[in-house]
């Protein structure tokens, strides 16, 4: 499942933290990827994560098969853009060759400061994605800008332009408590609110149910854990698991590979893993 990095490279792949103070809050990161004729195919696995991922492509055609993604170059002039915001299985992604896309990875809630669409978390995944009237035009653009740093800029404040502040006090407090040891019913009797609220808020603003979110944050976790502990009954325990057994049935059923084998194969310190996008 490791990806060749020198592969990776030939796509020119450029990863960004935004600069904005505002965005800081709300995006993760974002991505440039620019077409190059000369790139081969190239094959990735990415993992169950609790992002919303916005992806656009330009000149392209995407083609969505059972669990796998392929992603290939066509001769238009089209913006063809996809919003995920669930899966909890390994998705497969294929380039058949580079194109231009734009990718931007939005922090749990953050999106709704952004998008007015309710319909947005009622499915995994909606395809032709258009979120705003100028929508399209505004990433023709964006892409066509040869400047990097121009068009950072221009994806920025486009951004900032739909941004509306949104009172999700409620909701920051719970996904706060979600992300501990406390039980979802604790956490319910904390807020003195039902557990059947927390999972319409959930699904609501997240688009996934509370116990999924956890499932994929503890998951997560041991990415960044893993480095730290000598075996995995500390890696479970420092990532929130009940026990050993209960971390490996969590970890399996979101990547479908032992947690064993995983961490002998897979180098996560690496700074550049799109295994794990």
């Amino acid at each position: 499942l490791q990806p060749n990095l020198n592969d990776v490279d030939e796509m020119k792949l450029d990863n960004y933290k935004p600069k904005n103070d505002v965005l800081k809050k709300y995006i993760d990161s974002y991505y440039f990827i620019s077409e190059n004729k000369k790139s081969k195919q190239i094959k990735y696995y990415t993992f169950p994560n609790n992002f919303c991922i916005l992806s656009v492509n330009q000149n392209a055609k995407v083609e969505l098969k059972e669990n796998s993604y392929f992603i290939s170059s066509a001769k238009t002039d089209d913006i063809l853009a996809d919003i995920v915001v669930r899966y909890s299985e390994p998705i497969e992604v294929v380039y058949e060759n580079a194109v231009d896309e734009i990718t931007i990875k939005f922090n749990p809630l953050g999106i709704n400061h952004f998008i007015e669409n309710p319909e947005i978390f009622k499915q995994s995944k909606m395809d032709n994605f258009v979120p705003f009237s100028d929508y399209t035009e505004t990433m023709k653009m964006i892409f066509n800008e040869t400047d990097r740093k121009k068009q950072i800029d221009l994806l920025e404040n486009y951004w900032l332009s739909k941004f509306v502040t949104k009172d999700l006090t409620l909701m920051e407090q719970i996904l706060a408590d979600i992300e501990t040891e406390l039980t979802i019913d604790a956490i319910a009797k904390k807020h003195s609110i039902s557990r059947k609220h927390i999972n319409a808020l959930f699904l609501k603003h997240i688009g996934k149910p509370p116990s999924e979110y956890r499932k994929i944050y503890r998951f997560r976790n041991t990415l960044i854990e893993n480095k730290k502990s000598k075996n995995l009954t500390t890696l479970s325990h420092g990532s929130l698991f009940y026990d050993q057994s209960h971390f490996i049935k969590d970890f399996r059923a979101l990547t479908k590979i032992k947690p064993s084998w995983f961490f002998k194969n897979i180098d996560t310190e690496q700074d550049n893993i799109w295994l794990f996008m």
